[in-house]
């Protein structure tokens, strides 16, 4: 996401991203809607549990909870996660796409470790649920119901010029226009058939409700049945899982996103680009609901059989070895 690569990056492109806030990643409203997708497959224990968790002014919901994270990210307080919002794969499109963790990790923290940690967080929360709001419990699922739509846009994923920031393209008649915000929002918005004002949440509503969800739960996503997006949904396992799903996303930079002609004289939105990145993104916003709610399940599941073990994560980035060093 644009608004969460360097303060350099975000120095430079401030007039670039005029057309989304730069609070956004997916974009406000689309992680909002990931959020309120996901609940459509939570058990009534598990949102239960989450509602006891979450501050009151969420009203129990992880959708409206869900963008949370990236404010918190431009406050003076929270600068330190800032960079929690992606991990910067070696990728040479189209020639690798790859993530490894130990090597494209910063020593800061990155989208995976951050999953992993708040993970664990999360899973002692439950274990042992507050009986009064705790700020760290709650961050703990508000992060998590971020950044596992983060981990799905592929730009998150990818180290290429700013996973994307970098690159200005042409769309829907507007130049100069980042790579990385074509992604977060326009070409879902595009799908949807959604103009401004933007965030629009309430136009965003019927597109995930109406198209999304009766998808998911058909299991009609040619090519890319359900099983496959959560082939690792454990949460005893919170960095293998992260990594999968960093992997998954970082293919579509080889396969589609930097394969295409993104010329800048070209207007992306008209050109074949973005019709062709349409059913990407749907099936992407639809595994990162998916995998959330099976992630939370998971966790209060867990809890309430007992099991509970800590994970705080450190990395330190290697590059040894090149694009194939380090796991």
């Amino acid at each position: 996401m644009l608004s969460l690569r360097s303060t350099t990056a975000v120095a430079g492109l401030l007039a670039a991203a005029a057309f989304v806030p730069l609070s956004s990643a997916w974009n406000e409203d689309v992680h909002q809607q990931i959020g309120f997708l996901a609940e459509q497959f939570l058990t009534k224990r598990t949102s239960s549990a989450l509602a006891q968790i979450l501050e009151p002014e969420y009203n129990g919901s992880i959708g409206n909870a869900a963008a949370w994270a990236d404010e918190y990210a431009h406050t003076k307080e929270g600068a330190f996660s800032y960079q929690w919002h992606w991990i910067d794969s070696a990728d040479n499109p189209p020639s690798y796409c790859n993530v490894y963790y130990h090597r494209d990790c910063s020593a800061g923290g990155c989208v995976v470790s951050a999953i992993a940690n708040q993970t664990s967080i999360l899973r002692s929360c439950l274990a042992s649920p507050p009986t009064t709001t705790n700020l760290t419990c709650s961050q703990s699922l508000k992060w998590i119901a971020h950044f596992i739509g983060d981990i799905a846009q592929p730009l998150h994923a990818s180290g290429v010029a700013a996973g994307g920031n970098g690159i200005h393209v042409t769309y829907a008649g507007q130049k100069n226009v980042t790579l990385h915000s074509v992604w977060d929002g326009r070409i879902i918005y595009s799908a949807a058939n959604v103009s401004s004002p933007f965030p629009n949440a309430t136009g965003l509503a019927p597109f995930f409700a109406d198209r999304l969800l009766p998808r998911i739960l058909a299991d009609d996503f040619p090519d890319a049945p359900r099983a496959d997006w959560l082939a690792c949904a454990d949460p005893e396992t919170p960095v293998k899982c992260a990594l999968a799903w960093a992997r998954d996303s970082a293919a579509w930079n080889c396969d589609y996103v930097f394969a295409q002609d993104t010329n800048a004289t070209k207007d992306l939105a008209t050109s074949g680009y973005a019709e062709g990145a349409f059913p990407i993104v749907e099936l992407q916003v639809s595994k990162a609901a998916l995998r959330l709610a099976t992630w939370l399940n998971a966790m209060v599941e867990g809890a309430y059989r007992g099991e509970d073990r800590e994970l705080m994560v450190q990395t330190t980035p290697s590059w040894v070895g090149g694009p194939n060093g380090g796991a």
